[in-house]
């Protein structure tokens, strides 16, 4: 059925092959899915391959003929998920994951049409948590010296109230003496 819809939608299409990538530029971490999102429309049964191009050289990542037949890379073969519109998703991705994808999408009669994403993966940086730790310590010892500073306040004025009470309490007794000694 999906094969027959595809069958139908390329036999309308007059121009013979089109091709929509809508997010040509992907960030992502690593260790992250990603999705090479593309649409193609053809007149005919199209071929579509997918390649990675980087500093390290050019990879295949996968071929395949609208419902037949599919080629994965034995570099790609676990990672890769195909898609009948002709996206791809990539699983787990790593640094060396970053570069340039090429999309080519082959009509039967030879024409081309070609796409490119740009995908860029980043680490995740432990200097950032190396601050909140560094800082959170800081804090602590802060929270540790402030404690200390209010107990020794605390006992500061329960000396400052012994004394003065002591004092109310003497002189009090003093002129108890008095008044009856009268």
């Amino acid at each position: 059925l999906t094969t027959t819809l595809i069958a139908l939608l390329c036999l309308s299409v007059p121009e013979g092959v089109s091709l929509l990538v809508p997010q040509p530029s992907i960030n992502a971490t690593v260790a992250q899915n990603i999705l090479l999102s593309v649409d193609y429309s053809c007149r005919g049964v199209a071929t579509i391959e997918w390649k990675h191009v980087s500093s390290r050289g050019t990879t295949k990542i996968v071929e395949w003929r609208s419902g037949n037949y599919v080629n994965i890379s034995t570099v790609y073969k676990d990672r890769v998920t195909i898609f009948e519109n002709g996206s791809i998703q990539l699983l787990n991705v790593g640094v060396t994951d970053a570069g340039y994808y090429f999309v080519t999408v082959t009509e039967d009669h030879g024409t081309n049409i070609y796409g490119t994403i740009v995908v860029n993966v980043y680490e995740i940086i432990y200097e950032d948590l190396h601050f909140v730790a560094v800082f959170f310590a800081f804090l602590t010892g802060v929270s540790a010296i402030l404690i200390c500073f209010m107990w020794l306040c605390n006992k500061s004025l329960h000396l400052f109230q012994k004394k003065t009470h002591k004092l109310t309490a003497s002189n009090t007794e003093e002129i108890e003496l008095e008044t009856i000694e009268c």
